[in-house]
């Protein structure tokens, strides 16, 4: 199983110290974080991003390829709801769906369902 979390996941797993052993103990950390996500999940004050850093720091950050925002602009309008869904779902999405039986954390989950489901992937969507 691949994780991969967008800025809902990461906000959720902050300070989650026994989840992220049980994360790492199933095998399944790091989480894949694609680049944009950062954009969501910081303020860009050291401070205050203090905690997310340190656990974005222990996930692997992965570099939106032309390709990857391509996949994400074809899910977004498959939905019907282009105008309502992110675009950084959709990048999150497009990279979950490049690996097998993955996983994403998400606080946002009927968006990313919603892309998911435009797609024949096996990709689970995780309310966090």
């Amino acid at each position: 199983m691949n994780l991969v979390l967008d800025s809902g996941g990461i906000s959720a797993l902050v300070g989650q110290r026994a989840r992220l052993a049980e994360l790492r103990r199933r095998g399944v950390w790091p989480p894949q974080v694609p680049a944009v996500v950062i954009t969501e999940s910081l303020t860009g004050d050291h401070r205050r991003d203090f905690h997310m850093n340190h656990l974005l720091g222990m996930c692997q950050i992965l570099p939106v390829t032309e390709t990857i925002a391509r996949v994400g602009a074809l899910l977004r309008t498959s939905t019907g709801r282009a105008a309502e869904i992110s675009a950084t779902d959709a990048i999150v999405v497009a990279f979950a769906i490049g690996y097998p039986a993955a996983v994403v954390f998400t606080s946002d989950p009927v968006d990313l369902m919603d892309l998911v489901d435009t797609q024949p992937a096996s990709v689970t969507i995780s309310a966090v």
